[in-house]
């Protein structure tokens, strides 16, 4: 079986943390499959950071892709800007019938050397940020017909997590979140997923905080094909799922994912067993 991207022509998705690393890949993969981005994220000028990337330059090899692209300054934290943000990007394109909540914070640290507002900022970016966004686009995706809102976080499989807890409990809360609003529109075509990748995945934040090294890396691809393949799925039957990227990739025909490795070999679930510590390959 070969694999093949979906066809996601006439779409339009709202990603956030588009500046760099996954959200960029997703955005720029959906930009391959045909999809129109709003990109957005809280970065319009990189001149004065060590961080290299904005929204509108991803906006922009959006469209260098030929489909249509628009940037949003958005912080997620803040309701009134996540209202604008939504109200502006259905504006802008009319329908809006993909929602990817991807922007993250992440800090590792037990909790006696973790301040409180490090928790707080872990906890407002990640939870309430899509506890937000997700709230928002309701009306629309009802008013279309129905839709996709894809969160990047991970399976619920743990219930403590030392050295991490500030963090772990955000991305899960991310998931809880997610599955519970899939409950909650369990007779509506509205979906509502989690994914998260099996290994570590390289981005800045990966070498920052000292995540591995190559050797455990796959790219960004991975997830980003993981979201394409999520969203040929019917939005009616296939909602309230966390599901890891492998498991999705090999349903669609991926057999090799060599092509997703940073290095020659095979990268361990590292990623996966970040929140589930028993976690093994099927």
């Amino acid at each position: 079986m070969t694999y093949q991207r979906p066809d996601l022509r006439g779409r339009t998705a709202f990603v956030t943390g588009t500046t760099r690393g996954i959200g960029k890949e997703i955005a720029l993969a959906l930009a391959e499959a045909g999809c129109n981005v709003v990109s957005t994220g809280k970065t319009v000028d990189d001149s004065d950071t060590d961080l290299e990337g904005t929204i509108h330059e991803t906006a922009a090899a959006c469209e260098d892709r030929g489909v249509d692209a628009h940037a949003i300054r958005l912080d997620v934290r803040d309701t009134a800007a996540v209202r604008a943000a939504v109200d502006e990007a259905i504006e802008t394109f009319g329908e809006v019938d993909v929602v990817v909540n991807n922007a993250s914070a992440i800090q590792q640290a037990a909790i006696e050397d973790l301040p409180a507002d490090r928790f707080d900022l872990l906890t407002e970016v990640n939870v309430r940020g899509t506890y937000l966004v997700s709230r928002a686009f309701l009306p629309h995706l009802r008013a279309i017909g129905g839709g996709h809102i894809l969160t990047n976080a991970p399976p619920i499989r743990m219930d403590r997590a030392p050295g991490k807890a500030a963090y772990a409990w955000s991305k899960l809360g991310m998931t809880f979140a997610t599955l519970s609003l899939a409950a909650e529109l369990d007779d509506e075509p509205i979906a509502a997923n989690a994914f998260w990748p099996v290994t570590l995945i390289e981005t800045r934040a990966t070498r920052y905080f000292g995540l591995g090294d190559a050797d455990d890396w796959r790219t960004p691809a991975v997830v980003a094909d993981t979201v394409l393949e999520l969203l040929d799925r019917d939005p009616g039957t296939f909602s309230g799922h966390a599901v890891y990227d492998e498991d999705v990739l090999r349903a669609a025909g991926v057999e090799d994912f060599g092509r997703y490795n940073v290095t020659a070999g095979d990268p361990e679930p590292k990623a996966a067993r970040m929140f589930d510590p028993e976690y093994e390959r099927p």
